[in-house]
């Protein structure tokens, strides 16, 4: 009886625990594409060029990128639901600061302290996760759920904000994180058990300001590269306190006694492309929806209500395929799924280039529907080929690895492809204007405008019986910019997916057992020494055996 008891209980905190995990990270990503529909609504408010607008989504994403993997080190020291606590309410927070702002300064700040609720809650809820369901089959299950609400967090949010700003003002689409966040903190404090990782970790602060310096000033130089010039001196200067900062990281790291990211994990092939794939999508998909934002807002003069419809096509198809993504790894493997999707997603925006100023809605949704299925294939195979890969005593600290490199391409996506985009206008727009029949003073005062206040100004700009030639030069510059940056775009998924089918090679049969063996050793090493010990003297018999039929061979 007590038995019997003793298992509804913990199927029921189980059952908790993936839960709130998934309402985790659903809460960590509600800013992102809420953001993102509503950069024209911002820029036309708050008055902000396109690099200010860059840092409306890289001040939530900074903080993501520097400070997840010490929320993750927090969480095995600390305990995961205090961190996961904390989370919520800077997620609610940076709502707040956001909801309340008057200018863009404040956006970021607010932006800001809801990515270092973002930062606490992602490698807690992963590791949630993993302490909840410890056998990989399952796990692999739970965090296809757990992407799946990851998704879902990017593709209801577009339509809500559409809604909002269509009878409200802009700073009404920061309104959802409040009340969700509040309400998730309510539950947890009453559901969710508090738990720890085994060992001793320890908070490795040398490791932390230097993976902080190195990303904030690489994403730095390459948005004020975009505004100003690469050959700047502050823009040099960034740059070289990022190459600095990140040679710095690595020596810190291979000397801590207990690092934030050990970087023995870059040994496993499988660690390696699960996490290139990770950084490079992210990057190409924040990215993309940036310039697709602008897109729709600038060349096709649509309310954010329709852009919303149309950018929640790629997570509604990715949350879709996350429902069933689970079951499919279970048969079929990481590397033909990741660079499948990769592929799909490549082909998919290619297939956007041949986007125009009348591009209907019918011929933009296949295109993005495409999109969201590679993107729904490769995703969830990612994170859990990264956790995979390593002994389970490691696999909290290798999704945080993953999901850092994720949202360090998440902060480029918007800095690196906003940059393209910038250049390739400013490029192309006198000749734009020369092909439109304007010239002299209105063209460079368009051209000026366009360079020092982003194109959203120009159509605050007094011109006359040009305005109509004006708008058409300004969309036909825009889409040269877009589509440089979608080519781009598909290139570095190419990559990604080459470097997935290269490294995610099954290993032979006599080379994989030892591992097994020493994930035995590792799982064993939770009950007590001797058994630790039994099984790691059982692998070394193995690995002995191993090589000596390597040797005879």
């Amino acid at each position: 009886m007590n038995m019997s008891r003793g298992s509804a209980r913990a199927a029921r905190t189980r059952r908790a625990t993936i839960a709130l995990a998934c309402a985790g990270v659903f809460v960590a990503y509600l800013p992102v594409t809420t953001v993102m529909v509503s950069l024209p609504a911002l820029q036309q408010a708050l008055d902000a060029s396109t690099a200010q607008l860059s840092w409306v989504s890289d001040a939530f994403v900074l903080p993501v990128a520097a400070l997840i993997l010490t929320a993750g080190v927090f969480g095995d020291v600390h305990g995961r639901k205090k961190v996961y606590q904390v989370g919520l309410a800077l997620c609610a927070a940076g709502a707040l600061v956001s909801l309340c702002a008057s200018s863009v300064e404040a956006v970021w700040v607010g932006q800001a302290l809801a990515g270092a609720g973002a930062a606490a809650l992602l490698p807690v809820t992963l590791a949630l996760v993993s302490h909840a369901a410890p056998g990989p089959r399952e796990r692999g299950r739970y965090i296809g759920l757990w992407t799946t609400c990851m998704m879902a967090a990017m593709a209801g949010p577009p339509l809500i904000a559409g809604v909002l700003l269509e009878y409200a003002e802009w700073r009404w689409v920061f309104l959802l994180p409040v009340p969700v966040a509040l309400l998730t903190m309510a539950v947890a404090a009453r559901l969710l058990e508090e738990s720890r990782a085994p060992g001793g970790r320890g908070l490795d602060w040398p490791g932390q300001i230097t993976a902080a310096v190195a990303v904030t000033a690489l994403v730095y130089g390459v948005i004020e590269g975009g505004a100003e010039s690469f050959t700047h001196p502050r823009t040099v200067l960034a740059l070289a306190l990022a190459a600095v900062g990140a040679v710095a990281f690595v020596v810190v790291e291979r000397r801590a006694p207990s690092p934030m990211l050990d970087l023995s994990l870059f040994r496993s092939p499988a660690f390696v492309a699960s996490t290139l794939a990770a950084l490079v999508s992210f990057l190409g998909l924040i990215g993309f929806f940036f310039v697709l934002s602008l897109y729709f807002g600038v060349v096709q003069q649509l309310s954010t209500l329709e852009s919303g419809v149309r950018m929640v096509l790629v997570n509604v198809v990715c949350m879709l395929l996350g429902l069933v993504m689970g079951r499919v790894m279970q048969r079929v493997s990481a590397r033909v799924l990741i660079t499948v999707g990769l592929l799909v997603a490549a082909g998919a925006l290619v297939s956007l280039t041949a986007l125009g100023a009348d591009t209907s809605l019918w011929s933009v949704s296949w295109r993005l529907c495409l999109l969201g299925l590679g993107l729904g294939i490769a995703f969830p195979c990612i994170t859990g080929t990264a956790v995979a890969a390593v002994p389970p005593h490691q696999a909290g600290m290798a999704a945080a690895g993953s999901n850092a490199f994720r949202q360090v391409g998440g902060a480029l996506g918007p800095a690196l492809l906003g940059t393209l985009l910038t250049v390739r206008v400013v490029h192309a727009l006198p000749a734009r204007l020369d092909e439109a029949g304007l010239g002299g003073d209105q063209a460079q005062r368009i051209a000026r405008t366009a360079q020092e206040d982003g194109l959203g100004a120009v159509a605050g700009l007094d011109m006359g019986a040009d305005t109509g030639r004006a708008l058409e030069a300004v969309s036909a510059a825009f889409l040269d910019g877009l589509r440089l940056c979608l080519l781009v775009s598909a290139v570095l998924l190419v990559l990604a997916a080459v470097a997935a089918a290269v490294l995610l090679r099954r290993p032979r049969s006599a080379d994989t057992a030892a591992p097994r063996v020493e994930t035995a050793a590792a799982e064993a090493g939770r009950n007590g020494p001797e058994d630790e010990g039994a099984v790691r003297a059982t692998a070394a018999a193995h690995r002995g055996g191993t090589e000596a039929a390597g040797t005879g061979g």
